[in-house]
């Protein structure tokens, strides 16, 4: 079975994993401090911090933003959902808008048309093949005076021009989980801009904990917990070695797929040929019914001949959490039929272009029958 997402885990990074356990220093330790500063590097020297999920990492943000009740926060409608369940838990209104059908970047001019006096944040997730345009993105925020949320849970390893996606502009978040491009088997990351805010990070992943000068504690902010244990961090710091290993296999894996892809009435493609972009996932958009299938049972039939398939994503406003505050169908059409017609094909480092031309030729003749 070619499942569509797999981490590659490598004996030496097994190995690391069996030595933390036996030091008996399980918990947050040096191996998280060592990810951090190698994060960091990664990210133009900025200041990183992991902690147990990328959707922790959405919360966090957006407490780091001062962002509450009463607040608003523009995000896209074509997203995972933890950019809408993080702007609702923190007490936020999510304020949806449509999105780009093949960069699937948020509508800078929708967004512009959504600002309230109430409007905070502008939260756009990034997708693999393409950013949109994110000098543009950035002057709208400062003309309105927003903070920016970068979800970029997918897009380790891009660059906009000359700088890597996180090493810029205001706070970015990733994803480690094992489906992205590199993985702590569960964890992310949050990007800030300067060291005062890297400090209250390090309050709200643990509790808001403040060592006094007596060494006694105090809690100067209610907070949760989402510290990363060293278990993971180690396997981060030995993933992060190989990520430019593992973005070059994306890399060429993704180019056979424009090479064999057939060449199917009304299909939509992920962008291609944009400079320094990573791919984490492969997203095609089919009209199932043109070929008399429905996405189910397109799915089923790949399913059938050994090729694990995924959905990335469904419309965030029409979730029942998304109607709750009054959305219906037909407001983002672009969202929406992303929503319908996407299927994410396999994609991961531990593949080869055989395994890309099987899919390819199961992919033509189901649609051919």
């Amino acid at each position: 079975m070619l499942k569509f997402a797999q981490p590659q885990l490598d004996e030496d990074t097994i190995q690391a994993v069996a030595a933390v356990l036996r030091s008996n220093w399980i918990a947050t330790g040096p191996n998280v401090t060592e990810l951090e500063r190698a994060l960091s590097e990664s990210f133009s020297g900025r200041p990183s911090r992991v902690l147990t999920s990328a959707t922790g990492a959405m919360e966090i943000a957006l407490q780091v933003c001062g962002i509450g009740p009463g607040d608003e926060v523009i995000t896209s409608a074509q997203s995972f959902f933890s950019a809408m369940n993080m702007i609702v838990k923190v007490g936020a209104t999510p304020v949806f808008v449509d999105c780009e059908l093949h960069t699937r970047a948020i509508d800078l001019a929708q967004v512009e048309a959504a600002i309230t006096p109430r409007t905070k944040a502008i939260m756009p997730t990034h997708f693999p093949g393409a950013l949109g345009d994110i000098d543009a993105l950035y002057a709208l925020a400062k003309r309105h005076q927003l903070r920016v949320i970068e979800d970029a849970a997918l897009v380790q390893g891009s660059y906009w021009k000359d700088q890597p996606v996180g090493g810029f502009g205001d706070i970015a978040t990733f994803s480690f989980h094992p489906n992205k491009n590199m993985t702590t088997i569960e964890g992310g990351a949050i990007v800030v801009a300067s060291e005062d805010e890297a400090k209250l990070v390090d309050l709200l992943r643990f509790h808001g904990i403040k060592r006094l000068p007596d060494d006694t504690r105090d809690v100067a902010v209610a907070a949760g917990k989402f510290n990363m244990s060293d278990v993971s961090a180690v396997i981060g710091v030995h993933q992060l070695k190989q990520l430019p290993r593992f973005l070059v296999q994306r890399a060429a894996l993704v180019e056979r797929y424009f090479e064999k892809f057939p060449p199917v009435p009304g299909v939509v493609l992920p962008p291609q040929g944009v400079p320094r972009q990573s791919w984490n996932m492969f997203n095609v958009l089919i009209p199932y019914e043109q070929f008399g299938h429905t996405r189910k049972s397109f799915r089923a039939a790949l399913q059938e001949q050994g090729v694990g398939t995924g959905m990335s994503y469904e419309a965030c406003h029409l979730t029942t959490v998304g109607r709750g505050y009054g959305y219906t169908d037909g407001q983002f059409p672009i969202a929406e039929r992303i929503a319908r017609e996407t299927v994410t094909l396999p994609l991961h480092a531990s593949m080869t272009a055989e395994d890309v031309d099987h899919v390819c030729a199961v992919v033509a003749q189901i649609l051919k029958a």
